[in-house]
């Protein structure tokens, strides 16, 4: 037992004399863990509200408990079918344009060798990432507009339409838009990632297929990607288990008062769904029910993405 106790002891000191001898390294990372802490773990204890019928003048304690009654409500709503699909079609659009399109700027950039063009293609590609949805909206109003918009004065000057086209009052024309804008604000940035991937490539690898005779495009399949592979299946992952999280600050800023009401029945997705119910209704146990029923279907979807992709390629985020 005291040899035990000498063991502990001797690896409590240990343990503390690395704490001190790493002061600098340990102060960059306790920030990061207090702000997840505070902001991702403490509201945590909210989700009890899912439980409740929440009264505003009771408290969160003192709200009476209700059980599964809210998920029952969600279950039941004649809103679930048109949000749960609206929620999976703008997601699985996410997943299949805009995830893809920074890999294929990556690889087309990577080709470039002029490297003056190259830092200007990366430029005006990565910079719409930091303008907020607020301006990106206004801007596609803009060029969406009837009698102003670029799009519309272009199609009438080509003959291809008489009149002005409210394109954002039409259902049909709202993936498409959403899409685009989305593909053109994010997709220099995330290339950024797998362009630095590439870097890290080993050039023996391309010596190698060149002398086997492989040409630009056989090395990009053969060397490129089988090498960013693990890249890719991360970040994939990361996105299947963010499946259902189809967009807000995007959706949110594409609707107004004067398109919301046509618009509803494609665009009403989960995130949005929450915002409208427990916001603007003040129903906020209805709402953390949902949001919760969304962030369980989260967790397993990125269980199952992870165990597949572990199984297949071998490479896991655990």
């Amino acid at each position: 037992m005291k040899q035990a106790g000498a063991v502990k002891g001797k690896q409590t000191e240990s343990a503390l004399h690395r704490f001190a001898a790493q002061w600098e390294v340990q102060s960059m990372i306790w920030p990061g863990i207090l702000f997840i802490l505070v902001f991702s773990y403490v509201p945590m204890w909210g989700i009890i509200l899912a439980f409740k019928e929440y009264d505003i003048f009771e408290g969160v304690l003192k709200s009476p408990w209700v059980g599964w009654k809210q998920f029952r409500l969600f279950f039941e709503s004649p809103d679930l079918v048109m949000v749960i699909r609206n929620t999976i079609v703008i997601a699985l659009l996410k997943l299949f344009i805009i995830f893809p399109a920074p890999i294929v700027l990556a690889l087309m950039l990577n080709e470039v060798k002029h490297m003056a063009f190259k830092r200007i293609v990366q430029t005006l590609t990565y910079l719409p990432h930091f303008i907020s949805w607020i301006i990106v909206s206004g801007l596609v109003f803009s060029i969406l507009s009837v009698d102003s918009g670029s799009l519309n004065l272009l199609l009438q000057k080509l003959g291809i339409i008489k009149h002005g086209v409210n394109w954002l009052s039409f259902p049909e024309y709202f993936y498409g838009i959403l899409i685009t804008s989305g593909l053109w604000k994010e997709i220099g940035f995330s290339s950024i990632i797998y362009l630095a991937a590439i870097v890290g490539v080993n050039p023996h690898l391309y010596e190698a297929a060149s002398i086997d005779g492989a040409g630009r495009i056989r090395k990009i399949f053969s060397v490129t990607l089988p090498t960013i592979a693990p890249v890719i299946t991360i970040f994939l992952i990361l996105n299947i288990g963010n499946l259902l999280s189809a967009g807000f600050e995007d959706i949110l800023a594409m609707t107004n008062n004067g398109n919301n009401a046509i618009l509803r029945n494609v665009s009403q997705v989960i995130d949005t769904y929450v915002y409208t119910i427990g916001l603007n209704q003040q129903r906020y146990s209805y709402a953390i029910a949902v949001g919760l029923f969304k962030a369980v279907i989260n967790i397993m979807l990125l269980w199952g993405a992870n165990k597949l992709a572990r199984k297949v390629g071998g490479s896991s985020l655990w």
